[in-house]
């Protein structure tokens, strides 16, 4: 397999494209020395291997995502494609954007439909650079009535509606605005993902602070069409956010592909890291909704000795009032396993878990698998934990529903004694 060079209309250089897949075997592609170089300073990304002078074996690690690496000759975009597919990606980055690597050097991406959360996060990446230096502004022609005069007096239109009578006069002026085609369409944008559900709160609160900043420009009424910009130096520093934004609007979102399209923030995923968080997250929250109490995803509150120099890293811990006095108290501990198979050593983790909180039930979730319990005798008491799965293949509307699936099935199994 031999990479090949394109000229995406957003990323108008000699990048060379180099496509891998997560957990995929080797490929070999074809790289000048400074392309070798600048791969080679990749050892989180990938593994390479050589075969001639100009002929490399290179295949993925644990990461997934697209990023431009290296610079003049040595540019390189690596894209490593997930085992899930990508709207199940970006579904899980929704609830857990702090697990992504954004990288500002544009990449290029397919566009792809319905997928607006996950798209919010890099709207505001791209608007938030657009208007670091200030909001566009330009002169616009503006006809209007005025008791002094601004500009120029329209004297056929002064003498039509108004003949005699010297004032208010009808005039036209150059009017310096930041109502123009590009800020109506950020807006826009902005206010269409407002209006979405799933955007995490803070890329929600960033969006109001972007409408905020966009004062004085005309909002679009319902059902208009977007705005229509021309590319020139005046608004280059929008065109990433402008090109973002066109697609919020069209109701899309984009996909790290081979497309030529869109440019898009660089983006890298640690898969495993991602799964824990956005399980943790989404259960919490479902959790919260069925039963109420707090979730704690990545609670370290608790450690296994009585010198707190081991502490233990549950994805969640959920709390919920006591029956005795009503205070909070862990009541549910869950920990995401991003694994083909359950391991001896997922047991007895969440063994210590489940005995140091003081929880007769434990519930590890796999990303493939089958469910199960499996029971564990502590002196007089028996432990039970819990194997359940949620399959990343599903489509990402159906892996929403499988998540409140699996939180009616946790507070089922809840159990309220201790050890």
């Amino acid at each position: 397999m031999t990479a090949r060079r394109t000229q995406p209309r957003h990323c108008r250089d000699a990048a060379l494209r180099v496509g891998l897949a997560e957990g995929a075997g080797w490929t070999v592609w074809t790289l000048t020395p400074a392309q070798v170089a600048t791969l080679a300073e990749q050892d989180r990304l990938l593994q390479m291997h050589p075969e001639t002078a100009t002929r490399w074996r290179l295949k993925a690690k644990d990461r997934v995502g697209s990023v431009r690496l290296g610079a003049g000759d040595g540019t390189v975009q690596l894209t490593i494609s997930p085992k899930v597919p990508v709207d199940r990606l970006l579904h899980l980055i929704s609830y857990a954007p702090d697990r992504v690597a954004f990288d500002p050097r544009p990449v290029a991406a397919d566009p792809r439909p319905d997928l607006l959360p996950a798209l919010a996060h890099a709207f505001v990446s791209a608007a938030d650079r657009a208007l670091e230096h200030g909001v566009l502004h330009d002169y616009r022609e503006t006809h209007d009535t005025l008791p002094v005069v601004r500009g120029r007096i329209r004297h056929a239109d002064q003498l039509r509606r108004r003949p005699g009578v010297p004032v208010p006069l009808e005039v036209v002026y150059d009017d310096h605005t930041p109502d123009i085609p590009e800020n109506r369409l950020l807006l826009a944008a902005a206010r269409r993902l407002l209006r979405v559900p799933g955007i995490d709160p803070a890329p929600r609160a960033a969006l109001q602070r972007l409408a905020a900043r966009l004062d004085g420009v005309r909002v679009l009424p319902s059902g208009a069409p977007a705005p229509r910009w021309t590319p020139d130096r005046r608004n280059a520093r929008y065109a990433h956010a402008l090109a973002l934004a066109e697609l919020v609007l069209r109701g899309a979102s984009y996909e790290l592909g081979d497309g030529r399209e869109i440019a898009v923030d660089g983006m890298l995923v640690t898969m495993w890291r991602l799964f824990e968080a956005y399980l943790a997250r989404a259960v919490g929250e479902a959790l919260r909704h069925r039963v109420g109490g707090r979730p704690e995803p990545q609670d370290r509150n608790f450690s296994l000795d009585t010198a707190g120099r081991h502490v233990l890293k549950p994805d969640l811990v959920h709390y919920l009032p006591s029956p005795r006095d009503g205070a909070l108290r862990q009541a549910v501990i869950l920990d995401a396993k991003f694994k083909t198979k359950p391991q001896r050593d997922d047991l007895y983790q969440m063994t210590a878990y489940c005995v140091r909180l003081g929880l007769t039930e434990g519930h590890l979730v796999y990303a493939s698998g089958r469910p199960g319990v499996v029971e564990v005798p502590v002196g007089e008491e028996r432990l039970r934990i819990w194997r359940h799965v949620v399959d990343l293949s599903r489509p990402w509307r159906d892996l929403a529903a499988d998540i409140d699936a699996l939180a009616e099935s946790v507070d089922i199994a809840r159990d309220s004694g201790t050890l």
